[in-house]
């Protein structure tokens, strides 16, 4: 399945994208995409952000420079994010505003469940907004049942192999392309 994301206005096709608020309907099973360069990265984390509401959580595992904070960035933008989306790598926790509170949460450094808690995890992820977490596996015992995960792997050629488990509304799998612009 090829999937066509328009780049300059970020329309979404019906073929590929379900809003959840509408549909009944999400899927729950894995599914695989394929991105061949950051902006269809960027593009697929748009698509994804627009599936999330309040009190969603994304876990997110990839290799360093895998693209996680890319795909967090896309994730942001949907959701109204304007300001630059960095990794937390150092301050373990950013929070952006937008369309509800975003936050963004590198584990790495974290040494569990109870680092977590210190960085006030707890609340974060019972709170009212989003939450993106890279690093996720090292926090599994921490995130809610019914927590998005995303596994980005690296590809020969910079392509990047972006798997998703948990419910989402986007059908299908295949290939991200952007659209040329008009």
């Amino acid at each position: 399945m090829n999937i066509s994301i328009p780049k300059a206005d970020s329309r979404y096709s019906e073929e590929i994208f379900q809003n959840p608020s509408t549909q009944e309907a999400a899927s729950t099973e894995n599914q695989v995409f394929i991105t061949d360069s950051y902006e269809e990265t960027f593009e697929f984390g748009m698509i994804l952000g627009k599936t999330l509401g309040k009190g969603s959580v994304v876990a997110l595992k990839g290799t360093l420079g895998s693209g996680k904070t890319c795909l967090c960035a896309g994730i942001c933008r949907a959701l109204g994010v304007t300001a630059p989306v960095t990794s937390p790598t150092y301050t373990i926790v950013h929070e952006y505003e937008g369309v509800f509170p975003v936050y963004h949460i590198d584990a790495y450094r974290l040494s569990g469940a109870e680092d977590f808690e210190n960085a006030a995890g707890g609340e974060i992820l019972s709170g009212d907004g989003v939450c993106l977490i890279e690093w996720g596996e090292r926090l599994s015992e921490c995130l809610p049942d019914d927590a998005v995960h995303v596994e980005i792997t690296v590809l020969d050629g910079g392509k990047r192999e972006i798997k998703t488990a948990g419910r989402i509304g986007i059908s299908g799998g295949g290939r991200v392309r952007l659209q040329a612009e008009n």
